[in-house]
């Protein structure tokens, strides 16, 4: 029968030999505790920090998808709308309704007409018009 060691002697069983200063933790009565450092503080932050930075770049996404649906009703409101020229880039436009309720483009300012206004407009060089 074999005789146990204690329990602060480190023998290592399978290699009949006394491995403690093979450990790569302290061994010895008086070595200090070891402890798992707490981990849960350390993610609940960053997570915190995380779910704040992809709330802010969801939010710049959303301003310029928004600035682009915008753009977008622009455009298509105008190139809707009847004309009888062909617009010069650069230069400034007015929409008007009619009495029918259609809308056409004129360069005629919205001073010198009754027509109902519904905003002004100038072609840019990518043929996108923007609203003045």
């Amino acid at each position: 029968m074999k005789k146990k060691k204690p329990d602060q002697v480190v023998f290592n069983e399978e290699e009949q030999s006394y491995d403690a200063s093979l450990k790569p933790y302290a061994t010895g009565v008086g070595a200090p505790k070891i402890t798992t450092p707490d981990t849960i503080a350390w993610k609940n932050s960053n997570i915190d920090k995380v779910n704040k930075q992809v709330k802010a770049r969801y939010d710049e996404l959303k301003v310029q998808f928004d600035a682009l649906i915008e753009q977008f009703e622009y455009n298509n409101l105008v190139y809707q709308a009847k004309f009888n020229f062909e617009p010069i880039v650069g230069q400034t436009y007015h929409l008007y309704k009619d009495s029918k309720e259609q809308s056409f483009l004129s360069l005629i300012d919205p001073l010198e007409c009754s027509f109902n206004h519904l905003g002004s407009f100038r072609l840019n060089a990518d043929k996108m018009w923007e609203k003045i």
